[in-house]
């Protein structure tokens, strides 16, 4: 059975969120403070004994002009995939919602890998319907992830493993004299100019100033590092990590165009490497590239410069869905193709 979560049962639904192998940074409590513009349900399933067996944040957001509300669980539900009652459960939360709530749509991309058969089975069982992925972040999450497994492992090993070239590049920006520290606040203005620097060379949209602020405030010091690199005593690149459970994810990167030969973004890396072993976390995850791994696609170098760190490539099972109101979905595809 499913129950919404309250202030008294708040701590289980964090316990198995981030204990879970499963489990996500998008899925954590604080993640839905981060999301302000948003309002946000937790869901727990039971079993039997009253042991909790699942668990879901359901993001909830009103439709521009309509009065309907899309229903989204990023990297959710978060379950054992062949237990397919409890994942049933938390779907069941969700169609409870979407009626309370006018609904049109629930969508989810939970944090199973593409291989696996018992999620399938039980997203069916559920009444979800699985969507086909593609190759080059074309969801709202990505589908193709690198991993470091880094479990009970050493720095020395760890680096040892890198690509030599990795290695080298490393050594490069120390002996370039650029240098990593934990950034603060104050340090947002700056790694924002660079981050719109980065996407307008890189062609991609950068969130405003205020929702770093905003993330920074929510999730600092305990789940978010921000990492500056300088050289004489100038911001050139940055990063934004985040801890959760037993994962550190690369959340954000920008770079300066300037002193890109200084290699500063491989020692920012390696920075927060060494802080995921720190933790004790078993993995450390390079967020997406691109599925299309031909040399000549555009995003080959985020890949290659990925895939330098010895982690392992890792498909999603991407998205999957239910339509409870499919008029109102075809008014939302069509005008989101016009704003497109």
């Amino acid at each position: 059975m499913y129950e919404f979560v309250t202030e008294q049962t708040q701590d289980a639904y964090e316990q198995y969120a981030s204990s879970h192998p499963d489990g996500n940074f998008l899925q954590a409590s604080v993640w839905a403070k981060v999301k302000k513009d948003w309002d946000s349900v937790r869901v727990l399933s039971r079993d039997e004994k009253g042991r909790v067996r699942g668990s879901m944040l359901l993001l909830i957001r009103k439709v521009p002009h309509l009065p309907y509300y899309y229903l989204y669980a990023p990297r959710g539900p978060v379950c054992d995939t062949d237990n397919k009652e409890a994942f049933k459960d938390l779907i069941d939360a969700a169609r409870q919602v979407a009626k309370e709530r006018r609904g049109y749509i629930f969508r989810c991309d939970p944090g199973y890998r593409a291989d696996d058969e018992n999620y399938k089975n039980s997203a069916r069982y559920a009444g979800l319907t699985l969507l086909p992925a593609g190759k080059n972040f074309d969801g709202v999450q990505p589908n193709f992830v690198f991993r470091l497994n880094i479990e009970n492992k050493t720095e020395e090993e760890i680096f040892s493993a890198f690509h030599s070239k990795t290695r080298y590049n490393i050594r490069l920006a120390e002996r370039k004299g650029v240098t990593v520290r934990l950034g603060t606040r104050e340090d947002l203005p700056r790694f924002h100019e660079i981050m719109v620097e980065t996407g307008e060379r890189d062609h991609f949209g950068i969130r405003p100033l205020w929702y770093f602020e905003h993330m920074y405030d929510v999730m600092h010091p305990e789940n978010l590092r921000l990492y500056v690199a300088e050289l004489n005593g100038e911001i050139i690149s940055g990063t934004i990590a985040i801890y959760y459970g037993d994962k550190v994810w690369y959340l954000y990167g920008a770079s300066s165009n300037a002193h890109r030969n200084t290699m500063p973004n491989y020692l920012l890396q390696w920075r927060m490497i060494q802080w995921a072993v720190e933790k004790h976390c078993r993995i450390y995850d390079f967020r997406g590239v691109s599925g299309d791994l031909s040399e000549d696609n555009p995003l080959y170098g985020l890949y290659r410069f990925k895939k330098g760190f010895s982690g392992e490539l890792v498909e999603f099972a991407g998205e999957a869905e239910i339509v409870f109101k499919p008029l109102v979905k075809k008014m939302v595809d069509v005008g989101q193709k016009i704003l497109r």
